[in-house]
């Protein structure tokens, strides 16, 4: 059912009330209220993005401006389409503004998305061996942007999602080592929490610019930010990357 504003002081959106259905958690039927009621979704349906997630790096590019035409962009975990979806308006992949240069979108996922228009995606575990290697024939060389907004499955414990979270950050991080190129920018999500910063560390040695920002699309409630590691400044040597997992969502 919706509510109404019926107190003739202004106009507001209808809100949509769900009632608890049979075998229903409380916590299912309270989640699916705040989905239905929540701006950025209904703003997605409007607009055609395969979620709000799409908001969060549009936001992210207005403030620093990294997704430009022609450039060749690599999106890890790109299920379900909506970061490539911005991605391939923004760097022109589909040759849309024929005075600009035409981009690159190259998704990857373990699972198989529908197809997105502009975008070449393939099922690919990015933490094997053979991944870089694959991307940059893919791509045709290598990456002005690496971006990921994958999250490790919940295991309902916020200390270990936060450290499986950092982990996979990380391993996404060596990734974008290894198929940047020189002064190509590395976007990613983390949790705060603490281990974050070691992660900063390392993309400080390796990038000319680092910030750790909160977009204003992420819920206020969530601990989610967004590292954008900016001015690639080649691979560092020295690093040994440690052993990640490989079941995120």
């Amino acid at each position: 059912m919706t509510e109404k504003n019926t107190s003739g002081r202004g106009q507001r959106e209808l809100r949509v009330r769900v009632k608890t259905a049979k075998g229903r958690k409380l916590s299912s039927t309270l989640w699916l209220e705040r989905q239905l009621n929540d701006p950025y979704v209904i703003r997605a349906r409007k607009e055609g993005f395969r979620g709000r997630a799409a908001y969060k790096i549009l936001e992210l590019d207005d403030k620093f401006g990294f997704l430009k035409p022609g450039a060749r962009v690599v999106d890890l975990g790109c299920a379900p389409g909506g970061w490539c979806q911005v991605a391939v308006e923004r760097v022109n992949a589909l040759g849309q503004k024929p005075t600009k240069p035409v981009g690159t979108i190259l998704g990857v996922d373990l699972q198989e998305i529908e197809a997105i228009s502009g975008a070449e995606i393939h099922v690919l575990d990015f933490l094997s061996e053979e991944a870089d290697g694959l991307v940059k024939g893919w791509l045709g060389g290598r990456a002005d942007v690496v971006m990921s907004d994958m999250a490790a499955a919940s295991s309902g414990h916020k200390g270990t999602d936060h450290l499986r979270i950092i982990a996979l950050c990380e391993a996404a991080a060596y990734f974008a080592f290894d198929v940047l190129e020189v002064g190509g920018t590395f976007v990613a999500k983390v949790l705060a929490g603490g281990a974050e910063n070691e992660l900063l560390t390392l993309l400080k040695k390796s990038f000319t610019k680092v910030a750790n920002v909160k977009p204003p699309a992420s819920r206020a409630d969530s601990s989610e930010k967004f590292v954008v590691a900016m001015g690639f400044k080649g691979k560092p040597t020295g690093l040994i990357p440690g052993e990640y997992s490989t079941d995120e969502e």
